[in-house]
């Protein structure tokens, strides 16, 4: 029996990785990749401080802040910052070990990590925000860099909170440089980055609707979790494309919406001026159902499922649900988006209908859209130039295009079982992923 403290969420994300090289040719051809996976699961460096700060009524208040730096192999480590009450160890490793694999996939190089603290944002004044960030960043600035470590925002972290941070960090160092990314566009940060994450997811599913032969996302009829910045822009391409979206949610429930009614640009902006003010979707005063409690897989019937919104909010009877109604295309605008469970009912399907079936693209492929563009505000930073909207959108349908091709044809190279004319995503992403940061790591030393 291990003498660690369980880790349900890190457990999850590590094991699904080990599944898929397990359930491949790689260990095979490359039996020395088993060291590369035992370094690889360790982090470099963890490192845990207190927050103190004081709240409006002049009191003294407490939390937990952290830094995982999982992995430099391929860069800096790169990874968010979030602030929620249920931020610990476990959940910020599973992220920043994900995070070591979706970035190699971006082509570009940076290598891995995450951060963030168990503050809770929601009924805090906004000066009790930013007194807050700026304890977290007095001490965290003693860790991060240009060339070492870059973090970006995350759940609770808007570029609001990346101005204070980064604010506390140059009143500290005395240094103006790149050190996060998601920053203001007349102070360092790059057009496009604040969508990055859900037009990549859209860009990436476009791809995998062209290669089965379904078309594109015109005429497509969308089903998305969350509301806040990635289900936001998720929503906005997806209409702009030609589809049709009938849901967002959040943690209390989900507002569906119809074929017929569906949901427009409008409400998407309505809705987004609301989570500035962090309120709740049962606040919007909009035309479409809303469901309390609920998730909105199990009512709703469409041709793609986004999940965006958090880890494990896809279940195995969830996935049930969309096989059943005909779904076709299912991908992760958020971390870990679907339990294991779920993931099995997909591929069982995929490899079972051939190309009638479902298709499952990861988190660590389908979302890399972020932290891709953050790699080209750190590219800029570093020329002390910026570049146009339109040069930045062509780039990151570049690495969205060549993370799923690079997905695909690992998947066709190394999966047993001959896995036919639809190669399974998940497994090439994860082996795709895996290699780069290992041969990296080996050419390195650290491990032979």
């Amino acid at each position: 029996m291990s003498n660690l403290a369980p880790e349900p969420e890190f457990e999850q994300a590590y094991n699904e990785l080990v599944s898929t090289l397990e359930n491949s040719s790689l260990f095979e051809q490359k039996p020395e990749y088993r060291t590369a996976l035992k370094v690889v699961s360790i982090p470099e460096r963890i490192i845990q401080f207190r927050v103190v700060w004081e709240d409006d009524k002049l009191q003294t208040q407490v939390n937990r802040g952290y830094r995982v730096q999982f992995n430099s192999a391929l860069g800096p480590y790169k990874g968010g910052l979030r602030l929620h009450p249920s931020v610990n160890l476990s959940i910020l490793k599973f992220l920043g070990f994900e995070q070591i694999f979706k970035n190699a996939l971006t082509g570009l190089n940076i290598g891995g990590g995450k951060g963030g603290a168990d503050f809770d944002p929601k009924g805090k004044s906004d000066n009790e925000i930013r007194k807050f960030c700026v304890s977290f960043m007095r001490e965290l600035s003693k860790h991060i860099g240009a060339d070492t470590d870059v973090p970006a925002g995350d759940i609770g972290v808007s570029g609001r909170e990346i101005g204070w941070m980064f604010g506390t960090y140059k009143a500290e160092t005395r240094k103006w440089e790149g050190i996060l990314t998601g920053k203001g566009g007349t102070w360092g940060g790059s057009l496009i980055r604040p969508e990055a994450t859900g037009y990549g997811l859209v860009y990436y599913v476009n791809h995998m609707i062209e290669y089965a032969g379904q078309g594109s996302f015109k005429g497509k009829t969308v089903a998305i979790s969350g509301s806040g910045n990635v289900a936001q822009y998720a929503a906005l391409k997806a209409i702009e494309l030609g589809a049709t979206v009938v849901s967002l949610s959040d943690s209390k429930g989900s507002l569906i919406a119809t074929a017929d009614s569906p949901i427009t640009p409008e409400d998407v902006n309505a809705i987004a001026a609301l989570k500035v003010k962090r309120q709740a979707l049962t606040d919007y005063q909009g035309k479409h159902k809303y469901i309390d409690g609920a998730r909105p897989w199990t009512h709703v019937k469409v041709d793609v499922a986004l999940p965006c919104a958090t880890q494990n909010e896809v279940s195995k009877e969830e996935a049930e649900a969309l096989v059943n109604s005909g779904a076709r295309f299912i991908a992760e605008g958020s971390n870990m988006g679907c339990t294991q469970e779920a993931i099995e009912v997909f591929e069982a399907n995929r490899r079972e209908k051939k190309d009638a079936a479902i298709w499952y693209a990861p988190g660590k492929a389908a979302n890399a859209g972020g932290v891709a563009v953050s790699g080209l505000e750190m590219a800029q930073n570093s020329q002390r130039l910026s570049w146009t909207s339109e040069e930045v959108d062509e780039k990151l349908k570049g690495i969205m295009e060549a993370a799923f091709k690079n997905g695909l044809e690992t998947a066709k190279k190394y999966v047993k079982g001959g896995e036919g004319e639809f190669p399974s995503l998940v497994a090439g992403s994860n082996i795709a992923g895996f290699v780069k940061v290992a041969a990296a790591m080996h050419d390195q030393g650290d491990w032979w």
